[in-house]
């Protein structure tokens, strides 16, 4: 069942409302997703933090569908992150709902000279969830 796909939804998702469609081809090997537009704020000093994210899975016959995500990324924008904490809640949440390995990598815009990256990965059946 769709929660988005279909719908007139022009708000930010939570994770529980990310839509997974089933059906993929098993012949897909990867599934890569890319933006230049995630957004979130800083948790000290509340100033907007701009993130290049790269989600990446071997869909086994699901897909998280495209405008969900859009929508799930959204509801980032108004919630003070850091950076680390992010790239491993969006593959938490990702992984959780294909139900498969997730990887995140995911790169802050310069602030104060600096460049961060950082990736995070989710494996539900790795003891320690990674």
């Amino acid at each position: 069942m769709t929660k988005v796909l279909g719908e007139q939804v022009s708000r930010p998702i939570g994770a529980d409302e990310l839509d997974v469609v089933d059906g993929i081809d098993m012949c897909v090997q990867e599934v890569v997703y890319t933006t230049k537009e995630l957004n979130a704020l800083c948790p000290v000093t509340g100033q907007p933090d701009q993130y290049e994210l790269t989600v990446t899975y071997t869909p086994e016959g699901r897909s998280v569908e495209s405008k969900s995500l859009k929508l799930y990324l959204w509801s980032f924008r108004e919630q003070g992150v850091y950076a680390e904490n992010l790239a491993a809640t969006i593959a938490r949440d990702i992984g959780t709902a294909l139900d498969r390995v997730v990887g995140v990598e995911l790169t802050q815009q310069v602030r104060g000279g600096l460049v961060l990256r950082t990736t995070a990965c989710f494996d539900r059946y790795s003891p320690k969830g990674y």
